[in-house]
């Protein structure tokens, strides 16, 4: 089933020195472009994460220390990619969770000024979740009935998360061919961050979703423990987490 696109969506799969999204770097990126007449853009290039790719993730991904040692660092490129990605939704398999939030991390280091939560954000796992409950090589078989050759290759699992996505379409009729649903059906909780460390409640209001703090609001709490925004800076949280509440703070001093 061809996508109905109002923007282009981008999918998008990245390799990486491990999964925690603080500290953790890319060392691969791979992105699919689809326009709404269905014309496909495809980019692809290896990134040096500047810090020791740890032996467990090189087995999984198959990306050694001298297979990137000549590469470009992200800081080189990032403008490159939010430039090709500009005005597109968003779309990978595990990315609401992960890819994303590490891509915006690697933005902010690199100082590329690119706002993605503007984004349309539709994660293939997450309604493969709903659905059936498997991982991407057995959703590739589930619904294209074919073996994910090279798995953990970042343009392998690219294109199947691809391709998956319009099985699902075909397979389902309950699932609207609409990047505004799908949407909406990949996220489990509106998030102000990438996280979910911050959330919205039914009031639109920022709420803190961890800690002692845990179900109060965000401004709330600046109020009453001045320190706390001090201390959520110093912790380790992400760099866009932390912007996120930065943001609340300022617009706390605005009113």
């Amino acid at each position: 089933m061809k996508l109905n696109l109002k923007n282009p969506i981008v999918f998008f799969d990245l390799e990486t020195t491990g999964i925690n999204v603080t500290s953790d770097r890319i060392v691969e990126i791979a992105i699919i472009k689809v326009h709404p007449n269905g014309d496909e853009e495809e980019k692809s290039m290896r990134i040096n994460p500047t810090i020791p790719i740890p032996k467990d993730s090189s087995k999984i991904h198959k990306i050694f220390d001298e297979d990137i040692k000549d590469a470009p660092t992200f800081k080189e490129v990032g403008k490159e990619i939010a430039k090709f990605i500009e005005g597109c939704d968003l779309a990978g398999f595990n990315s609401n969770r992960f890819d994303i939030p590490l891509l915006a991390e690697e933005f902010i280091r690199a100082d590329v000024d690119i706002d993605m939560r503007k984004r349309r954000m539709i994660d293939v796992q997450t309604i493969f979740h709903k659905m059936e409950q498997r991982t991407l090589v057995a959703a590739y078989k589930f619904y294209c009935n074919e073996s994910l050759e090279n798995a953990h290759a970042a343009m392998a699992d690219t294109k199947a998360t691809y391709e998956v996505l319009k099985a699902q379409l075909d397979k389902y009729d309950d699932l609207e061919n609409d990047m505004d649903y799908l949407n909406k059906f990949s996220t489990h909780h509106k998030h102000a961050d990438f996280l979910g460390r911050i959330i919205f409640n039914k009031k639109n209001e920022e709420v803190i979703n961890f800690g002692k703090y845990k179900g109060e609001t965000v401004e709330s709490v600046f109020a009453k423990d001045p320190g706390y925004y001090s201390w959520l800076q110093k912790a380790d949280f992400p760099l866009y987490t932390k912007k996120v509440f930065t943001e609340i703070k300022l617009r706390g001093f605005n009113k």
